[in-house]
């Protein structure tokens, strides 16, 4: 079923204008309803493209630009959802480890602790003492080495190319394969070693003392694994970055990908993955660039066409589409949607993932089971108010006529 609907989409700025002669008169009002509803003295139209298509039918309800490469806020966030949910599975988890570098005499550890992150965007203060419960049960009482933070699965960049400067920090936190929600940096490169610390306090409160300092490092090979926390599904994970559009975790995301499927935790390779799973199931990736995974750079583009097609797909594949529809946003509801379209016909109708930067403004999804649609409008800068007010028209009409 995805595959004829990707050969519709690939058609359509063909087929569409030889169709357009025998297009019934309803389906000319909607098209001409939609381009007004769009239709805003603010954002240009030059920079808006737009694409709907009915479920039903797999016909094409309206287009504008549909195949124009433009910036895509945080709807790139879609495009790393989907590639994890496919690659990785629903089901996949996140782990945290400590490995212990030494031996045990008695009830001291002779050497020091590796606390090893594995990418969890979600490592909290909870996860850290079920780890410390988990050392002392092992009859530890005291370490006469350190706390090593050990965040080497993921590489060094703590930012991803195309982002500006004040970016990291405020849109994220800097990304590293050992982080901890909500404590303090006191730098972009220390991550790890906040973490490291902050483990340290959870095996006191174990009763574990630990004689010396932490510090970041490399753990060895020769190790005794101590303890292991895993992070929430995969499932779960995806639906908090979409819901909340949550730059972090997307970026965590992307790098995991790289580091399961290349090998090399980086946003470069993440991004490639991405790329490579949206070619192999069809999207069409003319006019894509993926360079990170929250949308944050300057440099991410995205077509509407290729949106629609992601989201069709994933609609149609039984082992996603669960999870992934349950990641957008409801309108009037849920996520960044809550205080939008809380009106019918369009509240609770309208699942979407919205996006908003200086330069680009977004919203792409479902309008019940009736309309899938991406629209997509850039600026320098996007008047963001009007953008949005046009969109909000757009799907309103869309969940009417459904």
């Amino acid at each position: 079923m995805a595959s004829a609907v990707v050969c519709t989409l690939a058609l359509a700025s063909g087929a569409a204008t030889s169709a357009t002669a025998s297009t019934s008169a309803p389906a000319k009002s909607l098209r001409s309803a939609l381009r007004h509803a769009l239709s805003s003295r603010h954002v240009d139209p030059d920079r808006t493209g737009a694409l709907a298509v009915d479920l039903r039918s797999g016909q094409i309800v309206f287009q504008s630009n549909a195949s124009l490469s433009m910036a895509p806020a945080s709807a790139e966030k879609l495009t790393v959802a989907f590639a994890a949910l496919r690659l990785l599975g629903p089901a996949f988890r996140f782990r945290t480890q400590v490995l212990g570098a030494g031996e045990l005499a008695g009830r001291v550890w002779h050497g020091n602790l590796y606390l090893v992150g594995m990418g969890d965007p979600t490592l909290g203060s909870p996860d850290l003492g079920s780890l410390a419960r988990q050392v002392a049960a092992w009859g530890i009482r005291r370490v006469d080495g350190r706390v090593v933070g050990d965040e080497q699965y993921y590489d060094a960049r703590r930012d991803a190319r195309g982002w500006k400067s004040e970016f990291l920090g405020y849109e994220s936190r800097p990304l590293s394969a050992l982080a901890l929600q909500g404590v303090r940096l006191r730098g972009a490169d220390t991550s790890a070693v906040v973490t490291a610390a902050a483990f340290r306090k959870a095996l006191a409160r174990r009763g574990v003392t630990v004689t010396r300092a932490t510090r970041t490092g490399r753990a060895p090979s020769d190790v005794l694994p101590l303890a292991l926390d895993y992070s929430e599904p995969l499932a779960s994970i995806v639906q908090e970055m979409n819901r909340e559009s949550d730059n972090f975790v997307a970026e965590m995301l992307l790098k995991q990908l790289g580091a399961e499927l290349a090998g090399r935790g980086s946003t470069a390779a993440g991004a490639a993955v991405v790329r490579s799973e949206l070619e192999a199931v069809g999207v069409p990736v003319v006019g894509v660039r993926v360079v990170d995974g929250s949308g944050l750079s300057l440099l991410d583009r995205l077509t509407p066409r290729a949106l629609v097609t992601l989201l069709l797909t994933a609609e149609r594949d039984p082992g996603i589409r669960e999870p992934f529809l349950a990641s957008l946003s409801v309108a009037g509801i849920s996520g960044t949607l809550r205080d939008r379209l809380r009106r019918r016909p369009a509240r609770g109708q309208v699942l979407a993932k919205t996006g908003t930067t200086n330069e680009a403004c977004a919203l792409a999804g479902f309008v019940r089971r009736r309309y899938v649609f991406a629209i997509l409008q850039n600026g320098s800068p996007v008047a963001w108010w009007s953008a949005r007010e046009a969109q909000d028209r757009f799907v309103t009409l869309l969940a009417r006529n459904s």
